[in-house]
């Protein structure tokens, strides 16, 4: 499996005229699954879009599977896989011999009847792609993307307007590819799809990347390890709070609702039942509430993800 990044970018910068939209972003995406998120007009689309090959930087450098996007595109091109929003298909072409057609392109693709079973395709195959639905428009980009065994696959929104089932299937495909050895930069507005499938998450603001790890990573800190429990009221918070670490906090917020906050670890949660054992309370709707990706990307940006 490739150890060097799969892609690295120092000090991107891209103008529209007078409008800057990436402003000397670094962004260094691991072999794995990158997750990108970004509100609107953050410069994600841009970033990635220049990775393609599709804009030339006006400064900086992008290198993708250690080439230059531009300058190299006859050898980048056959190595990587794009998943566009507007689909990139002929909008007469029919859904399966557009698929056949892009695998005959490659030398290994995957198995193009399975990957249209998979996809749930199957049932529109002959329907040429304006007369596809939305989330059939979807999954048959992403199967475009993926049919030729890409070392990198690019996708964008792959799961935007699909049902709950279809929405999990791609989750597998894309879990599935990581397994064989593909790299994915995944850009979503789902905060549950990078939590679910990224292993390194970067949040871009501002033409910038201004923060970068894995979901475990930047969910720590914070505020994210808060304990809840009901009681009755008027429990002696002071004696539970000499039961607690050093650095934990105890409060009842409201008559019979407590809260502990601090480093929620199994070794906290038995101190707190304890000493409830130990004082005759019965702890009821115990519930260990940690940050989320969702709380993190607000946090940083100060914007909602659609924003």
């Amino acid at each position: 499996m490739r150890s060097e990044p799969v892609v690295h970018i120092t000090g991107l910068v891209k103008r529209y005229g007078t409008k800057t939209a990436v402003d000397g972003l670094d962004l260094t995406a691991a072999p794995g699954i990158t997750a990108v998120l970004g509100p609107n007009g953050a410069g994600k689309t841009s970033t990635i879009e220049t990775c393609e090959g599709y804009r030339k930087p006006d400064s900086g450098t992008v290198r993708v599977l250690g080439l230059d996007p531009v300058k190299q595109a006859a050898a980048l091109r056959p190595r990587i896989g794009v998943m566009l929003q507007s689909g990139g298909v002929y909008s007469g072409a029919r859904a399966d011999e557009m698929l056949r057609h892009i695998a005959k392109l490659h030398a290994h693709p995957l198995d193009v009847d399975a990957l249209i079973e998979r996809l749930g395709l199957g049932s529109c195959g002959r329907t040429t792609y304006r007369r596809l639905s939305g989330g059939q428009q979807q999954r048959l980009a992403l199967a475009m993307a993926v049919v030729g065994r890409p070392e990198l696959v690019f996708l964008d929104e792959p799961t935007a307007g699909l049902d709950p089932q279809a929405r999990h299937a791609t989750w597998d495909l894309v879990r599935d590819l990581r397994a064989d050895g593909v790299s994915v930069i995944l850009t979503t507005h789902y905060m549950d799809e990078a939590e679910q499938l990224a292993d390194d998450v970067a949040i871009v603001d501002s033409g910038k990347v201004i923060t970068q790890g894995s979901p475990e990573e930047l969910c720590k800190g914070g505020a994210e390890n808060t304990l809840r429990f009901s009681g009755r009221p008027g429990l002696d918070v002071a004696s539970l709070l000499k039961a607690l670490p050093a650095d934990a906090a105890a409060a009842e917020l409201t008559p019979g609702s407590y809260r502990v906050s601090g480093k929620v670890d199994p070794q906290l949660l038995a101190t707190v039942t304890s000493w409830c054992a130990q004082h005759g309370v019965m702890p009821e709707k115990i519930s260990v509430e940690r940050h989320t990706l969702e709380d993190v990307f607000l946090e940083m940006t100060g914007k909602e993800l659609r924003g």
